[in-house]
């Protein structure tokens, strides 16, 4: 149904009385709902997925880290995502919960930049900082300013090579009692 054809199908359904519109547009719904339906069922998604186009640059650097860049100018901020190929199928069997540990202690700071992980990018006005642990990875993620870009990719980088001089027992036992925590309640699954 075109653009014209709504329009005037909707002024339409204006003139009729209540009862009669609402089943109308009921119908309307349903038959849109349905075509809808046989439109996806008849597109298998590779189509879909094989014109989406995002062009980006990868390399790897000395060290083995890949780096994938992909540049918006639409927006300014810069979204970073760091993953590492390590969770929880790499803990040793009847000890679980290490690699989600170890997620919660990369908050806690680093030789260079001690104390809370959040805190300097916020300042910077950062949004949606996090981190998730799964099966087969552990991944940090951060939405910065462009303007802070530099300060956010030092502070991953810090937190990669300069963590275990920051991790203290007293961190330690806190971060092992909030994972301990989250995983009564639910919140840690794997």
């Amino acid at each position: 149904m075109n653009l014209k054809a709504l329009f005037l199908a909707g002024c339409a359904l204006s003139l009729l009385p209540v009862p009669v519109a609402v089943q109308a547009q009921e119908a309307a719904q349903d038959t849109a709902a349905q075509a809808a339906d046989a439109v996806e069922a008849t597109t298998p998604l590779e189509t879909f997925v094989s014109q989406i186009d995002i062009p980006y640059a990868e390399f790897t650097l000395d060290n083995g880290l890949t780096v994938i860049v992909h540049t918006d100018r639409t927006t300014p901020e810069v979204s970073i995502g760091v993953w590492y190929d390590v969770g929880s199928r790499n803990e040793p069997e009847g000890r679980s919960g290490f690699a989600h540990l170890f997620e919660h202690l990369m908050f806690n700071g680093s030789e260079n930049v001690p104390g809370d992980f959040f805190k300097p990018l916020e300042e910077a006005g950062a949004t949606g900082i996090n981190g998730t642990t799964s099966n087969d990875r552990t991944n940090y993620y951060e939405t910065v300013p462009a303007s802070a870009l530099e300060r956010a990719l030092f502070m991953e980088s810090d937190r990669m090579g300069y963590l275990l001089g920051a991790v203290t027992q007293e961190v330690l036992d806190e971060q092992r009692g909030v994972v301990q925590n989250e995983k009564r309640q639910g919140e840690d699954n794997p």
